[in-house]
């Protein structure tokens, strides 16, 4: 059938609603990648050229470049990031393939970040943190083998994370142990992991028969003294603060120390994520780690074995030091 008149070329997405199909199942047929049995493609591609739709020919000609060169997208303020960067340098030349970076930066988005190194035909893409909503993603892994690292995808695009729920009962959970009944939790909001970290420290609250006291965060030290400055005007100090990063944690432990808290007698402190900043002896922050060099691996292996919606999920890890009283 033609293309309806005043209408533009039938999009994939047009194609998966006709079909009765999600879009990750249209995008396996035409790449030919394992996930759909034969009758599945063949209804596809019938109602793909009922539709009159074509395979965007300029992705094929760029999964048909040799750069042997994977393209990494990733924010220049996010401390883990860097250590995942410094982890997918002997992961990619395992498998024989250099690095691109791509910086976010306050004034570069994530979408020119990616179409930057689309223009260098890049032969894989691995976004760090991602903020694109499922459907860019899916945009972008229709164009080339794509991972998000260190966020869920719902199936978008092989994904590459941390249990970050797992986490965030684990924190809560060390607090808890330790006598601590007042706990803050400093949320991080909707960016990567935010919504599963608040929910892993509900979860282990109401688990204590604790009450939940969720205060607005962030991602920096900024972040983190705003917070903290926040908490010592309150008529009850907390006990307890378990901060969405290491970097908020770091800003919450300058205010507190500055205003000569007692930490961890007076409240105890623990981040997330395990940044070298936060193991310096000076600090001593307890935290929650993740396997940088683990994520780094599997998201090569994910980019490279062309797996559509594969996810690869590690379990984080209880490091207690000085801010908890280890």
């Amino acid at each position: 059938m033609a293309q309806q008149e005043g209408r533009g070329r039938p999009t994939m997405k047009d194609v998966a609603e006709a079909a009765g199909v999600s879009r990750a199942l249209v995008s396996i047929v035409f790449r030919d990648a394992p996930g759909a049995g034969e009758e599945t493609r063949r209804h596809v591609r019938e109602v793909a050229e009922r539709l009159g739709y074509r395979v965007d020919r300029r992705a094929q000609l760029l999964r048909q470049s040799r750069t042997r060169t994977l393209g990494v997208v990733f924010d220049v303020h996010a401390a883990f990031h860097g250590e995942i960067v410094e982890e997918l340098y002997p992961a990619a030349d395992s498998r024989g393939l250099a690095l691109s970076l791509s910086a976010i930066t306050p004034m570069r988005t994530e979408e020119i970040a990616v179409e930057s190194l689309l223009d260098e035909r890049v032969e894989g893409l691995v976004l760090l943190g991602s903020a694109l909503p499922a459907a860019a993603l899916m945009d972008v892994a229709d164009r080339l083998p794509s991972v998000a690292v260190a966020r869920p995808t719902g199936g978008a695009m092989p994904a590459a994370r941390t249990d970050d729920r797992a986490g965030g009962r684990l924190a809560a959970r060390h607090l808890v142990e330790l006598g601590r009944r007042r706990v803050v939790y400093l949320d991080g909001g909707d960016v990567a992991g935010g919504r599963e970290r608040r929910e892993g420290h509900l979860e282990a609250m109401a688990e204590a028969g604790l009450p939940a006291d969720v205060v607005a965060g962030g991602l920096d030290e900024e972040a983190g003294v705003r917070a903290a400055r926040e908490l010592l005007d309150r008529s009850q100090l907390p006990d307890a603060v378990a901060a969405f990063n290491d970097r908020c944690a770091i800003g919450v432990l300058d205010v507190l120390l500055r205003a000569g808290v007692d930490v961890p007698r007076e409240i105890a402190v623990i981040g997330f994520d395990d940044i070298r900043a936060g193991r310096l002896e000076t600090i001593g922050l307890s935290t929650i780690a993740q396997d940088a060099a683990g994520l780094a691996s599997d998201a090569v292996d994910l980019v490279v074995d062309g797996r559509p919606g594969a996810e690869r999920v590690r379990a984080p890890r209880l490091v207690v030091r000085r801010t908890t009283g280890g």
